[in-house]
């Protein structure tokens, strides 16, 4: 932050490169004087693959059609604080009015607040909560309650399957992550007073499925596998690296697997009977939210007090929040839930080998 000439140079081929990607204005907007508006949408990582495939387009055309004079500057940080901070000094830098900013480390990224403070410029945090800085607005889900739910659904799945007694292993997310701490601070009630034993837990740097998955070899080899009846998974990249440790072990069946964010790849598993769960976080209407506020904001306006929800203490400050209620979802109910949203498409998970499960689970 001081050394102002190397940064402004740092900006300057940033912006020239992969920084911060615009998304391209409106023939209206390039037409209209004087009515430019300018977003950024500023996202931590592309391992989780919701990020490209759903947060940033349903944003960016929520945007567009809410305000055709709106710019939306984008910026993935892949998992990167430093690369984000970057990343959103370029934003400034070419006159970014609001930051919409999902951080990869939720403790350094206060730094970006602030920074975005000195200008003036309203911060919106999306899906984790900055701590500890003067954010304007937080929207997400209740994450204390996503890690609930999958606590919850394994431990209610255990006792349907009238498993008494057995060992679990719990991997959480990345410990950078104010959301991973809240899943961890729900799920960890359930689970401890579930009665079975929580013989091995880990948090997971980056949200890595290859560390998740040398953790779950790890825990195979202090446990061994008879012992195993359960594994709590904080979201989809983390099952699947876990999974994948079980059937290289020879695991089979496997045991019920929680995971989260309905992931293709997760949605598939489980209609084949590899995992048994995911949290469901419509992000449509996360993503929309933060668009339709960052476009209020970005025209100098206020949101109306209703459509807050609550507030959600970040160690600083009570910010007004929306906060969005999480879906469990199981093979009884995919059809139900991600398919009749229109999340993934049964021509999207139905494919190769997953043809005749789709079938079992009335696909399509």
């Amino acid at each position: 932050m001081d050394a102002r000439i190397g940064r402004v140079a740092l900006v300057a081929l940033m912006l020239s490169g992969s920084a911060c990607k615009r998304s391209e204005p409106s023939e209206g907007a390039k037409a209209t004087e004087g009515g430019r508006h300018v977003i950024a949408l500023l996202l931590p990582e592309s391992k989780t693959a919701r990020y490209e495939s759903h947060d940033r387009p349903l944003f960016e055309g929520k945007v567009k059609a809410l305000c055709p004079t709106c710019e939306v500057l984008y910026a993935n940080a892949d998992q990167d604080a430093a690369r984000q901070q970057s990343q959103a000094e370029a934003a400034l830098t070419n006159g970014a009015q609001v930051l919409v900013l999902d951080p990869v480390d939720s403790a350094s990224a206060s730094a970006i607040v602030a920074r975005a403070k000195q200008s003036r410029i309203p911060v919106i945090s999306y899906d984790r909560l900055v701590m500890n800085a003067d954010v304007d607005y937080y929207i997400s889900f209740d994450n204390e309650q996503v890690g609930q739910l999958q606590a919850q659904a394994l431990v209610d799945k255990l006792m349907a399957d009238g498993r008494k007694m057995g060992t679990l292993v719990a991997i959480h997310g990345s410990p950078t992550d104010n959301n991973a701490r809240m899943f961890k601070a729900g799920a960890h009630p359930v689970l401890e007073t579930s009665g079975y034993l929580l013989g091995a837990e880990y948090d997971t740097p980056d949200w890595s499925p290859d560390k998740a998955q040398q953790q779950m070899e790890q825990a195979l080899t202090a446990l061994g596998k008879k012992s195993l009846i359960g594994v709590y998974a904080a979201n989809d990249g983390t099952a699947g690296g876990a999974i994948a440790a079980m059937k290289a072990a020879g695991i089979s069946p496997l045991p019920p697997v929680t995971g989260q964010d309905a992931e293709l790849a997760a949605i598939q598993r489980i209609v084949a009977g590899e995992q048994y769960m995911t949290v469901y976080k419509a992000i449509r209407p996360e993503a929309e939210a933060a668009a339709e506020l960052a476009v209020t904001l970005a025209r100098g306006q206020r949101p109306p007090p209703e459509r807050l929800t609550g507030k959600v203490n970040n160690g600083r400050k009570d910010v007004a929040s929306i906060l969005l209620t999480p879906v469990a979802v199981t093979r009884d109910n995919v059809r139900d839930t991600v398919v009749a949203d229109g999340f993934w498409k049964p021509e999207q998970i139905c494919v190769g080998v997953y043809q005749q499960a789709c079938a079992t689970a009335r696909l399509p």
